[in-house]
Formats: structure tokens, C-alpha cells, sequence
């Protein structure tokens, strides 16, 4: 009698288990998912330490909507295009595996291209206002000196970018976007790698968009401490980006 307990606890255990399980990947492939910021690449928008929701359902689903990127269909189901200056998660066609974030500024059939410092976009110059911000952001293990601007994109989308004050990007290729797929580009301008690197990254497959993000729910600076190390929280933790909306 005592040994059909155990088991019947043991089963019940893990039926809830499993159906937690469940939940938790049907909420992570089809609502929200949670990601970490490991890199400077988006700064000034994104810090590395920050942690944001990306939701799923923006574009609609692909097989990278799942977890591993199950090959079950090359389609796109229930899809919605992005939008220009969108924050886009998205698997690195590289390797179809690493997840990246970057800011969408090139759609299907624009050219960009970068002239004397300067985005232009179908030979159209995006409008940059220079503003007062961070003078220093960080590039991995080490720290910029910066100009930071508002940019104005085509549809009237805004948003902070950051050059280097010397040794800036200044001239590109023209890059001619595909049919169906984007062009993306970190906010920290000179620290990037992005679709400016066909070699690793270069134009992104509607197919391997994962969601856009949204909000960032916590944020703790690395450089001071990490979670581990909870005694130090206090002096790491963002309190003013806390649910903080992208």
C-alpha cells in the first residue's frame, strides 16, 4: 500500500511537471520571450545586463518561432511584415542557431549605403539631429568616446544612434536589399556586427525573424556585479529601466 503511494506521488509529481513544461513552451514559442543582452551592440537603446521581452506573435511564426528550430515548414504562418526601425530579434542566417537584436532599416528592394559618415537609404540622407548624451558608451571590454544623434527615418521613426568621434564608419558599399528579406543595424554604430557583414550576418530572411522586442523587465549592470553575487545587487540594478517600454 505504501509503495503505491510513493508511485502515485511520484506520477502526480510528474504530470505537473510536464504540464508546466507544456505551458511554459507553448507562452515561450506563440507570446513572449525572455532575453538577455550579452553585448554593447544596441547601446544607447539596450545595455548589456539588460533583460527584455521579445513577442512572438508580431511577424507571426516560422520554425524559428520554436525551440531548437524544428524543420517543420519553411513557411510563415499568420505573417505581418515589420516595420522600419522595429527591434528585431532574429536567428544569424550564418548558422540559422544564434539569436541577434538589431534595428530594421533596410526593406525589401531599398539600397543603403554609408557616404561621408551618413545613412543614406535609397541615396536619400536620413536626417540625424546631434544631441546631448553619453559621451562614452562601451565596445565589448572597452569604452568609446561618442557623438550621439537622433535619427529620423523614412516613416518618421526616431531613434538614438552612436558614432565614434574619430575613426568612425564612413563609407560603404551600396547594399541592394533582396526580395524578402531585411536590413539591420546596431544603434552603436561603429561596435556592430550586422547586416553590413554579408560574411556573418548580412540580409536577414523574413523566415528567420523571431519577435520584436518590447519591454525590458530587468536590468542589472555586469560590470559592478552579477546576480551571483546578490549581496551587490543593490549597487548594479537599473531601477530606472524597470519595465521600461522599447
Amino acid at each position: 500500500m505504501k509503495t503505491k503511494k510513493i508511485i502515485y506521488y511520484i506520477y502526480d509529481n510528474v504530470k505537473t511537471l510536464f504540464g508546466a513544461l507544456i505551458i511554459a513552451v507553448v507562452i515561450r514559442s506563440l507570446l513572449f520571450q525572455p532575453f538577455y543582452i550579452p553585448s554593447s551592440s544596441m547601446e544607447p537603446t539596450l545595455l548589456v545586463g539588460d533583460r527584455i521581452f521579445v513577442s512572438k506573435y508580431t511577424y507571426g511564426y516560422s520554425k524559428h518561432s520554436f525551440p531548437f528550430s524544428p524543420n517543420i515548414s519553411d513557411d510563415r504562418f499568420f505573417s505581418k511584415s515589420p516595420e522600419r526601425g522595429d527591434l528585431v530579434v532574429f536567428k544569424t542566417p550564418a548558422d540559422n542557431r544564434t539569436d541577434y537584436i538589431k534595428r530594421l532599416i533596410g526593406m525589401p528592394g531599398d539600397s543603403i549605403q554609408f557616404v561621408n559618415g551618413e545613412l543614406l537609404i535609397n541615396n536619400n540622407k536620413i536626417l540625424r539631429k546631434k544631441i546631448e548624451y553619453k559621451k562614452i558608451i562601451r565596445c565589448g571590454n572597452f569604452l568609446l568616446e561618442t557623438d550621439t544623434y537622433e535619427e529620423t527615418l523614412p516613416n518618421g521613426f526616431k531613434h538614438l544612434v552612436a558614432y565614434k568621434k574619430r575613426g568612425s564608419l564612413q563609407n560603404t558599399k551600396t547594399f541592394k536589399v533582396p526580395e524578402n528579406h531585411y536590413f539591420l543595424l546596431g544603434d552603436n554604430r561603429d561596435c556592430s556586427k550586422d547586416s553590413r557583414y554579408l560574411d556573418s550576418v548580412g540580409y536577414v530572411n523574413n523566415l528567420n525573424l523571431v519577435g520584436e522586442a518590447k519591454l525590458i523587465f530587468f536590468s542589472n549592470d555586469t560590470k559592478i556585479s552579477s546576480l551571483l553575487k546578490f549581496w551587490n545587487i543593490n549597487k548594479s540594478f537599473r531601477t530606472e529601466r524597470l519595465f521600461k517600454s522599447l
